[in-house]
């Protein structure tokens, strides 16, 4: 049996790091809760945008966009939403994991060298350059602090690069923010634009506040091509805002947990060190009777 001393030590360390894991999150839960005020401010704007769409398709317009074409797949872009710094959970390691995977299966088809790696996050950053694959940019400061004018510098980029057919396909890896205690890995086609799943979703009943008779001024193609780069933008840093609040989820859960583990050590430990306590002192007592009695 560990010595008073011994165990004291181990107590006194446990409560160094419970401070440490109750601080970190309350931090968490503090910019959890401003993650996701921010993402309820923007979805309005978001769902409307999403309706005019729905309800634009729905028109029965002939609709020919550039951002639709399938073309054969030469190059394709894949974009990694991860973390900037650790004590997450698995928040960092389900999307590295991930990343492998999609890596290994493109590979296969067009060759690594064709895999243009967008990673948003030191951690995934990390994890490419240990692939092997050179990232297409820094794009740390943006993960640590989500802001509009670099998700749409990204999503530009991404359009550009697509319409000029240098890569012909685009995926975005990301944990998606379900609830505190659920992150949903995700994996999404961004570019080409899928139409068919935008329209289906008017089929099930959203945007039917709306009335889809449009009179179309000056070409169904002009409106759908001043419309689409504003909802393929508006994504990104939608995406963009998702991993962040799933980030602080996974995080407030990770110091949550760690903190419960530390609370149950430091109860084990103390039940020890009273009964090493209570040991010594019968002990001694035993001692100073039995020096009596001799």
């Amino acid at each position: 049996m560990a010595s008073l001393k011994e165990v004291k030590g181990r107590i006194n360390s446990i409560n160094g790091t419970l401070k440490i894991t109750s601080a970190m999150k309350m931090v968490a839960s503090s910019k959890l809760h401003k993650a996701q005020e921010t993402i309820e401010n923007m979805l309005p704007y978001e769902r409307r945008l999403h309706r005019m769409l729905t309800n634009f398709l729905s028109a029965g317009l002939s609709v020919e966009s550039p951002f639709i074409v399938k073309r054969e797949v030469k190059k394709i872009a894949i974009v990694v939403f991860a973390s900037n710094s650790s004590l997450c959970g698995g928040f960092n390691m389900n999307v590295i994991r991930h990343l492998h995977e999609v890596v290994d299966e493109y590979g296969a088809k067009v060759g690594k060298e064709n895999l243009l790696v967008y990673p948003v996050g030191r951690k995934v950053a990390d994890a490419v350059k240990k692939m092997g694959i050179t990232p297409m940019g820094d794009f740390q400061h943006m993960s640590g602090k989500p802001n509009y004018k670099e998700a749409s510098d990204l999503a530009t980029d991404l359009i550009n690069r697509f319409l000029n057919g240098e890569i012909q396909q685009v995926e975005l890896l990301y944990n998606h923010f379900k609830s505190t205690s659920t992150q949903v890995l995700t994996r999404e086609t961004y570019l080409p634009f899928d139409l068919s799943a935008e329209a289906a979703g008017k089929d099930k009943g959203e945007g039917a506040d709306m009335q889809a008779d449009y009179i179309v001024e000056p070409s169904s193609a002009q409106v759908l091509q001043d419309l689409l780069p504003k909802v393929l933008r508006m994504k990104i840093y939608t995406v963009l805002l998702d991993s962040n609040a799933a980030e602080h989820a996974a995080r407030t859960m990770a110091m949550q947990i760690a903190t419960d583990n530390a609370n149950e050590l430091i109860q084990d430990l103390t039940l020890i060190y009273n009964k090493s306590r209570q040991q010594a002192i019968t002990n001694e007592l035993l001692d100073i009777i039995g020096g009596t009695m001799a």
